[in-house]
């Protein structure tokens, strides 16, 4: 029996949310060194555009745009954007997240909606705009696409003073099987990544006493995002989990 090839992201074009620092600057290495085009989606188009000229510095062709993940024109545009300049659009990472660290007595409505409509809406939303560019029957009858969600161990326990955050990545988890069960039949695979805790600003700007070495670096989970991506036609990941080994909270 004759095993089938990884595939790879060589010349696939595809779209990183917040993808201008920490782990979402990381996937973007990671997958324009294999060859991928990159959109560098974010909310901070001139940290999008240093990032974009870092990555040209090797050789990666990279697009930025400003993105509020939350904004259905936004999204509409980066997608649109994504088809205009490579030509094509094969796949979305789902990586822009915030967090507001504070009890729920001291959460706001404002900042509520603020979480969800970043961690929760904005996946959906790229989910939604993304597959109908994605899912469109070419010239072999088939779809594709990949649709790659970062979720976090948040989906999966909870700590005090984030039930933003925890709501908006539980449902993340629940909507990436959901998308998973949904879009196959048009040939689009769909992947939670739930990540542990890494070393990048998300962590170590907000929480200044953490303990670096308990965290992992982005690349791993970078490239645990290419692995998914990479699998064969016939296969797909839903879900994978990627944990530092000194995350003692998480077995």
């Amino acid at each position: 029996m004759t095993a089938t090839r990884p595939s790879s992201v060589q010349g696939k074009t595809i779209i990183i949310t917040g993808g201008s620092r920490g782990l979402g600057a990381a996937i973007a290495q990671v997958l324009g060194e294999e060859g991928a085009q990159l959109v560098i989606a974010d909310i901070a188009l001139e940290r999008a555009e240093d990032r974009v000229a870092v990555l040209a510095e090797s050789g990666i062709k990279a697009l930025a745009m400003p993105l509020d993940v939350g904004n259905d024109d936004d999204v509409r545009k980066v997608v649109t954007a994504a088809r205009e300049k490579f030509g094509r659009l094969d796949a979305v990472v789902n990586n822009a997240a915030i967090d507001i660290t504070v009890p729920v007595a001291e959460l706001s409505c404002s900042d509520w909606e603020r979480i969800v409509q970043t961690n929760l809406t904005g996946p959906f939303l790229m989910a939604k705009h993304a597959a109908a560019v994605m899912g469109a029957k070419g010239a072999n009858g088939q779809g594709g696409g990949h649709i790659i969600n970062i979720a976090s161990t948040a989906a999966k326990r909870a700590w005090p003073n984030a039930s933003a955050y925890h709501a908006t990545k539980w449902g993340l988890l629940g909507l990436s099987h959901a998308l998973h069960a949904e879009l196959r039949p048009q040939g689009i695979k769909v992947t939670a990544v739930v990540a542990g805790g890494m070393r990048t600003p998300f962590l170590l700007d907000r929480f200044p006493d953490i303990d670096p070495g308990v965290l992992q670096d982005p690349l791993n989970v970078a490239r645990a995002v290419h692995f998914a991506l990479t699998q064969p036609d016939e296969t797909v990941v839903p879900e994978i989990t990627v944990l530092p080994m000194r995350e003692t909270s998480w077995p």
